[in-house]
């Protein structure tokens, strides 16, 4: 990837110079209590109130990866990620909408040169929703601009972004086949949809549709070829030649699928938490009665539940650390599979998040806790729609385990015959 620079931008301090990681760990704990009593609104709403985005802005949780040098804290995705983790504790909807916005300010201040960073991130807050398919068309104009028009589904984050990022394609030349484009677009280039809130789970995820009528993008603010899950950093990228943080060096795939990690992970945590309200409050079913936590097998399953959950969140970890031990080693070491791999890592982690709550806790809550409005049968729906999003359902099952297999055999991609 070929970097650009342009006269550097002098740096803008952030709201709290002295902030730290755990300042916004201890944040994030106090706001995801309030969360809980906050779920049902939310999914009326179809996104979090106003309230609870202010909250968020007011913590720095909005700028907590963005570069220091805009306003930003740049702090480490496993300081991103937790927060998102604790948040989902306490609603998965929100935290949802809150990870799959603010998340990709690291994949900006990546990939982007200097002149368009500068522009993105002057507000210092940056939410942007990132559909993966390609859609909608894109065509350059005589003064070097972009002109974009399309329609991109499933924008978690839409309704408080300041900017999309997207992938739209290219017509080619003669004949050949179109390409993509990547692009990021502010907010007055685009407008949301009313749409969302029809799912059977995280009905308040902000993930509505964005259309674009013939927006301007300028030239310096798309990127010809490239779909983000393509992006190969081995060359270095610009943010890391910009910011000389090796977590702008990072590859994106592989980073995407830990926000998916850490949200199941975080959507396990708040189902345990209404699993132990059950075994609290509710008596076993048969004399002698007594509270379900005393019970010989509400006991193993719980501790079941609790250990799968906290494996699932180490696997999670222990990625995340993996990951920014791959971007400290440099460019040259952060290769395609061990992107994959990563990838692979964390869709195990959500695999055994889902399995501790559909196969243990909502299995051996009883039928009670699965009325609608109950915090169990919420955080279940939720989970059990999350466990559908096609890049762990489709994408980590199939395309990317065979691309793994490939890359580390060194054979090309072929036509599968099973």
């Amino acid at each position: 990837m070929t970097t650009t620079h342009d006269a550097p931008a002098q740096s803008v301090a952030p709201p709290e110079p002295d902030l730290t990681p755990a300042d916004l760990i201890a944040r994030a704990e106090a706001l995801s209590a309030l969360l809980v009593e906050r779920q049902a609104e939310t999914e009326q709403r179809s996104f979090y109130s106003e309230q609870t985005h202010k909250e968020f802005a007011q913590a720095g949780f909005y700028r907590i990866m963005v570069p220091r040098r805009y306003g930003g804290y740049e702090f480490g995705l496993d300081t991103f990620l937790k927060v998102t983790m604790i948040l989902a504790r306490g609603c998965a909807s929100t935290a949802w909408m809150y990870c799959l916005g603010a998340a990709h300010s690291l994949i900006a201040a990546t990939v982007f040169e200097e002149r368009a960073q500068r522009e993105i991130f002057a507000e210092g807050d940056f939410i942007a929703p990132m559909p993966i398919a390609p859609t909608g068309t894109a065509r350059r104009t005589p003064e070097g601009d972009w002109e974009i028009n399309g329609t991109w589904a499933y924008c978690s984050g839409a309704p408080y972004a300041s900017h999309l990022i997207a992938h739209a394609l290219v017509m080619g030349e003669d004949g050949e086949p179109p390409y993509p484009l990547l692009f990021v677009a502010p907010r007055s280039q685009w407008k949301m949809l009313e749409d969302w809130g029809d799912m059977l789970g995280l009905k308040g995820s902000g993930s509505h549709t964005v259309t674009i009528e013939n927006g301007r993008i300028p030239g310096y603010c798309a990127i010809e070829g490239v779909h983000v899950s393509t992006v190969d950093v081995t060359g270095g990228t610009p943010g890391l030649a910009l910011h000389g943080n090796p977590m702008y060096g990072g590859a994106p795939t592989s980073s995407m699928a830990m926000e998916g990690a850490a949200l199941a992970v975080g959507m396990a945590g708040n189902a345990l938490a209404a699993y132990e309200e059950v075994l609290r409050t509710k008596t076993t079913m048969a004399p002698p009665f007594a509270p379900r936590m005393q019970d010989p097998d509400y006991q193993r399953w719980y501790g079941m539940a609790l250990t799968k959950i906290a494996a699932a969140e180490a696997i999670t970890m222990n990625a995340i650390h993996q990951w920014q031990e791959l971007c400290a080693q440099g460019p040259a070491s952060f290769t395609p599979d061990r992107d994959l791999l990563l990838a692979m890592i964390c869709g195990e982690a959500a695999d055994l998040s889902w399995f501790a709550v559909e196969n243990i806790i909502h299995s051996t809550a009883g039928s009670g806790a699965a009325r609608t409005g109950e915090r169990l049968e919420r955080a279940w729906r939720d989970l059990s729609t999350g466990h559908t999003h096609a890049g762990f359902a489709v994408v980590l099952k199939s395309a990317i385990p065979r691309a793994l297999a490939q890359l580390r055999f060194g054979v090309p991609p072929m036509v599968s015959t099973h």
